[in-house]
């Protein structure tokens, strides 16, 4: 297989605080390999869209539909690389990230989408030691058991998929998105979840709203989705 066109596609509401160091790293540390980078500029009522415009190559675009789903459907309609690579705007692309998505596509034609965990660049040690516990001790094993796993600001789809599928499904306003699209991505092939594809991430979520609640929130929505094939929760709060 040849090498896939990646176009990196950041969602960002209301992210000046954070999108600068985040197309810093993606063309930093990406390689020259991203074919392109777009940023979904969702409704901002903040100074997003002119710093993203600050950097060169990057194209910011506007979704005027409040909503992380939507904010992802427009940078399916928008982008054309062969493969769809997704991070939140308060995330910090490492050295390698893209190397290894273009490398597990490449190798394995059977793979539709992969991802990958989170690391928090700040939170403290303790909190961090007891995220990666809640990876290993349930992330993981239910990974394995159901077959699937997708994390929203850490993963990588083939476009062709993607429209397959119909897209995003709107409808979902926050929670269960990611696990929506790793079942839907899974009837077309296999959906890995790959522990070295690491992407730190801020923790200001956790952080606000509490490790134990956040953990909790996220696995009755993973269930729901698996079980009901919709989300548990429709309200939802930005942490901004």
């Amino acid at each position: 297989m040849k090498e896939p066109r990646i176009s990196l596609i950041i969602c960002a509401y209301n992210e000046e605080k954070y999108i600068a160091d985040c197309l810093q790293s993606s063309i930093q540390n990406s390689s020259g390999k991203l074919y392109e980078i777009i940023v979904v500029n969702n409704k901002s009522t903040d100074r997003t869209k002119e710093i993203s415009l600050q950097f060169s190559g990057v194209r910011a675009v506007d979704e005027n539909n409040k909503g992380l789903t939507k904010a992802r459907q427009c940078g399916l309609c928008e982008a054309r690389g062969d493969i769809l690579a997704y991070i939140d705007a308060d995330t910090r692309m490492p050295v390698g990230w893209v190397e290894k998505i273009i490398s597990e596509f490449t190798q394995n034609s059977t793979f539709v989408s992969v991802s990958g965990p989170y690391v928090y660049y700040d939170m403290s040690k303790l909190y961090n030691f007891w995220v990666r516990v809640y990876w290993f001790i349930l992330v993981y094993p239910l990974y394995f058991i159901f077959g699937y796993m997708v994390i929203g600001g850490n993963f990588a789809i083939k476009k062709e998929v993607l429209e397959k599928m119909g897209g995003f499904d709107t409808s979902i306003q926050f929670y269960g998105e990611d696990t929506n699209i790793a079942r839907r991505a899974h009837q077309f092939g296999k959906v890995k979840f790959i522990p070295s594809l690491v992407m730190p991430t801020s923790g200001r979520r956790l952080l606000e709203q509490g490790v134990i609640k956040t953990a909790f929130v996220y696995g009755v929505n993973f269930f729901s989705e698996v079980f009901f094939k919709r989300p548990a929760h429709t309200v939802y709060k930005d942490h901004r």
